[in-house]
């Protein structure tokens, strides 16, 4: 197996230990979140030989974020400094139901400052796959820009590309503008991996059939659309299927279930599984995902991944073709 790539902006998490609106929280945890960084933890957890391409502010946010890269057997080789900008960071309510107040504080970020001279460093022969969000194209034209040459750099080397459209509309200067960039990027992807909702305000249809029909037909080579409770909806020209996912006991926190789902979904095309076993894993990493609190806490392990899948049920659906 090759390396995996992943291409983004980790910050600093902190996260209310006490319930009620941000303004009014006295004490929080601190900790890294990053929908890339949460992809990264949750492959190296599974044994992936991962690489985090970003840019750090010198400061000890920055350094936190390294000193968890090491921990969780990130490289760090792809991430580089600056002492003009500072490492973003965002404060995360605490919520008995549904999800949690976010606030982020990533304008003029060091990872927005992300730039071709930072990709033509990499030596694109060691990796076999590059994960990227809309996240990374929505910090500043600069990183837009990188992230075009990004996929560029890969298509030339023969690197598998996925694409999680992690959609944050507030990044953006407007809806047109977000959704143009998101379907470019989207066209030129080897795995899709849209939640429906996103997907619908890219191509107007909540219809996961009609979704990956409009996507394979523009060069796609899968997609896999998230479909919440009903698992996922796979398709690829050769095959599509709707595949359930499993029961949880109980939703802690939704947010970074839809990154260990892409999890899940990479580390299993990294080991040549097929696509059925891939969303399966996608789907049960999601699922443990959502029994924890935190963005990333909830990622397993190969032995609590394997037991989980082998302990718990999945639940009944409308099925698939």
């Amino acid at each position: 197996m090759k390396k995996i790539m992943l291409a983004g902006e980790p910050m600093g998490l902190f996260i209310a230990k006490e319930e009620g609106p941000l303004e009014a929280v006295s004490t929080f945890s601190a900790a890294v979140a990053g929908a890339e960084f949460n992809v990264a933890v949750g492959l190296s957890r599974l044994g992936h030989e991962v690489g985090y391409l970003t840019k750090l502010g010198n400061d000890p946010l920055g350094k936190r974020i390294v000193r968890l890269m090491e921990e969780n057997a990130i490289a760090t080789d792809l991430l580089s400094w600056t002492d003009d900008r500072p490492t973003g960071f965002m404060l995360k309510g605490k919520a008995k139901k549904g999800d949690p107040d976010i606030f982020y504080f990533r304008k003029n970020s060091a990872a927005s400052t992300i730039s071709r001279e930072d990709i033509d460093k990499i030596d694109f022969s060691k990796y076999g796959i590059l994960h990227i969000t809309g996240i990374l194209p929505a910090l500043s034209e600069t990183a837009r820009d990188a992230s075009f040459y990004l996929i560029q750099k890969a298509k030339e080397n023969r690197t598998m590309i996925s694409f999680d459209p992690n959609i944050r509309p507030q990044l953006w200067p407007n809806r047109e503008t977000m959704v143009s960039i998101m379907n470019r990027i989207a066209e030129q992807s080897d795995y899709f991996l849209p939640g429906v909702k996103e997907a619908e305000i890219m191509m107007q249809s909540s219809s996961p059939e009609a979704i990956a029909e409009y996507y394979l037909s523009r060069g796609v080579k899968n997609v896999i659309v998230k479909i919440g409770k009903d698992g996922a909806y796979a398709a690829n020209g050769k095959e599509s299927f709707t595949c359930p996912t499993y029961q949880e006991e109980r939703i802690v926190d939704t947010v970074g279930a839809g990154d260990g789902f892409a999890a899940g979904i990479l580390s299993a095309v990294n080991e040549g599984l097929s696509l059925i076993d891939a969303v399966l894993r996608g789907n049960a990493i999601g699922t443990m995902q959502l029994q924890s609190e935190g963005d990333n806490e909830g990622l397993p392990t190969r032995v609590k991944l394997n037991a989980f899948m082998r302990t718990h049920a999945l639940k009944k659906t409308g099925g698939g073709k």
